[in-house]
């Protein structure tokens, strides 16, 4: 096997993990919506995969986490998937483009990581945004329909403060470890 085939199964391996997480770490927060929403576990996989595959990988994983949690488990609700599918896909795209956009020291980690959360919560607001105008769902989460500058910093900074400060402390513990693998 040469040497492009052995990344291109690294990749995948990695990815298909990614994607179990995905679909594994919820279960732990699930019993309670609000600390899962507040700890965001299905974020903390995404970024890892742009981490340690790339963007496209990354991309493809936070893409189709959502709807494909939402189908084998029920959750999250219809609309929460498909604004979830953005925000995640945008997590994975740019924590692959700017690690590796960026030099491999341990602040660039940090700053590809937080610049990243920034992104994806950007992108999820708009798509939100979208969404409630297009008026494509009959039956938007409670107090959604008034959805504006507001709201969308309560629910994507001040709400998540917890996932965000795990996603800060544990990302970079995890990509640190994986590169003294040799994974990353």
């Amino acid at each position: 096997m040469n040497k492009s085939n052995k990344i291109a199964a690294k990749n995948i391996t990695a990815a298909a993990i990614c994607l179990a997480l995905c679909m594994v770490l919820p279960i732990f927060t699930g019993q309670i919506p609000q600390i899962g929403m507040a700890l965001a576990p299905m974020h903390i996989p995404v970024l890892l995969c742009g981490f340690i595959t790339g963007p496209a990988y990354a991309m493809i994983i936070g893409l189709i986490a959502p709807l494909l949690r939402m189908m084998i488990f029920g959750m999250p609700m219809p609309f929460m998937a498909i604004t979830m599918c953005f925000e995640l896909a945008a997590y994975g795209l740019f924590a692959g483009l700017l690690y590796k956009a960026f030099s491999k020291k341990i602040i660039f980690i940090y700053i590809s990581l937080i610049l990243s959360m920034l992104l994806g919560r950007i992108v999820w607001g708009l798509v939100t945004l979208q969404l409630i105008k297009a008026a494509i769902f009959p039956a938007l989460p409670m107090g959604w329909e008034q959805f504006g500058w507001d709201e969308f910093f309560a629910a994507a900074f001040v709400t998540a403060i917890p996932g965000i400060i795990l996603h800060i402390v544990l990302i970079p513990i995890l990509v640190l470890a994986l590169r003294k693998a040799r994974v990353v």
